[in-house]
């Protein structure tokens, strides 16, 4: 019998009808922005499955929460959805949004949008969200660093102002996105201090017709590396694209271009978040509650 392949998994990846800009912003401009060509593309580079990650643009999470899940079913559950929340609507509008998402069994995970947002990961107004996020045993997903937006306020991107709600939710799974570009030192050290603090490689790259992006990727490569390096494991480092700003191809080839050996690239690519997300277990509402 052939070896079976271990599984890959992106899990940074936005299909959304209120993404911005797509000509723009997308990596290429004629790019198949839909789920058809979103796992055309995921079949190309052997992505079982990917997490489906909104946009604070959303009008409303009642529509957020129904694009995701048409789009999930379309998919026959290879794109899982992920669910966001606004703090700064006030407290009485985040417990109705977890109120929303208590009765939902496909959620994945949780998306914080600092940075775009004005508001710190430790804001009391979310403490709904991690109390949902413990009960449901899922991962709650950080925006760090650079923002698309010129508007956004990076100091409330910094992966330094994740620590302090890792250590108050210890049974929690934090992520760092996009590995807390420009601070990747800074979230090498939360992933290396805090155990429930994982971080993914999505969005290091600007667009493929920046200046000097061949050599944009050799640094990210190395910039990856040298964050393992300093963690010690492999074990919580997560790939994940950008999608639609990355192309799949490239992003996994940060990866597989690395000095690993081939068991942590395994890891990252695709085992680790199948344990994280617990993409094996069939989606349960209420699952882990207590």
């Amino acid at each position: 019998m052939a070896p079976v392949a271990p599984p890959r998994v992106d899990v940074h990846l936005h299909l959304t009808r209120w993404w911005p800009d797509l000509a723009h912003t997308a990596y290429r401009a004629d790019l198949e922005y839909n789920s058809a060509g979103l796992l055309d593309e995921m079949d190309a580079a052997r992505i079982d499955f990917g997490l489906l990650l909104p946009v604070h643009e959303a009008p409303s999470p009642e529509e957020a929460l129904a694009e995701s899940r048409t789009l999930s079913a379309a998919s026959g559950g290879r794109l899982r959805p992920v669910v966001t929340v606004d703090p700064t609507r006030g407290e009485e509008a985040v417990r109705a949004t977890v109120a929303l998402w208590e009765s939902e069994p496909t959620i994945a995970a949780v998306k914080l949008f600092p940075g775009y947002l004005p508001f710190y990961p430790h804001d009391p107004r979310l403490a709904p969200v991690y109390e949902f996020a413990h009960r449901r045993r899922l991962p709650v997903m950080i925006h760090q660093g650079d923002t698309l937006d010129r508007k956004g306020l990076v100091k409330f991107a910094r992966p330094i102002e994740v620590d302090e709600v890792a250590v108050r939710y210890p049974d929690v799974r934090f992520v760092l996105c996009h590995f807390g570009n420009p601070w990747v030192e800074e979230a090498a050290e939360l992933v290396y201090k805090d155990e429930n603090v994982y971080a993914d490689t999505s969005g290091l790259l600007a667009h493929p017709s920046a200046p000097y992006f061949e050599r944009m990727v050799e640094q990210g490569r190395a910039r990856i590396l040298a964050a393992i390096v300093s963690v010690g494991s492999a074990d919580r480092i997560l790939y994940g694209s950008d999608w639609p700003l990355e192309e799949l191809r490239v992003a996994t080839g940060l990866i597989e271009g690395m000095d690993l050996p081939l068991a942590d690239r395994d890891r990252i690519l695709g085992e680790n978040a199948v344990r994280l997300y617990r993409l094996d277990e069939a989606p349960r509402a209420g699952a882990g509650s207590s």
